[in-house]
């Protein structure tokens, strides 16, 4: 089953649940430093999560940074609740991999 897509009102409201994160259109992001190694490293984790959890955000390594960005496909390219869910396993997974919030 597909989730709804939140209201404007509720996107904003998750994000200030999620100090870090940006709307940027109908999708949110959030990019880390780390050595470029550590920001391969750290995809990997983060894929894994996303396998587990049936949600898989964008990606992109670049030298020393990782960028996140997340929204879901089966609703039409607009934010769920799956999208602020996974962006918190994210942060977990970076908080662990000692990658620095940009």
């Amino acid at each position: 089953m597909v989730p709804r897509p939140l209201t404007d009102e509720e996107i904003a409201a998750e994000l200030a649940r999620l100090p870090g994160w940006t709307r940027e259109g109908d999708s949110i992001t959030r990019t880390y430093r780390h050595t470029y190694h550590e920001c391969v490293h750290l995809a990997m984790y983060v894929a894994a999560k996303a396998r587990e959890v049936g949600h898989h955000p964008d990606i992109h390594i670049t030298w020393q940074r990782i960028r996140f960005a997340i929204t879901t496909h089966d609703a039409g390219h607009r934010l769920t609740v799956k999208d602020f869910e996974l962006a918190r396993h994210i942060d977990a997974i970076a908080t662990g991999h000692g990658a620095e919030p940009i």
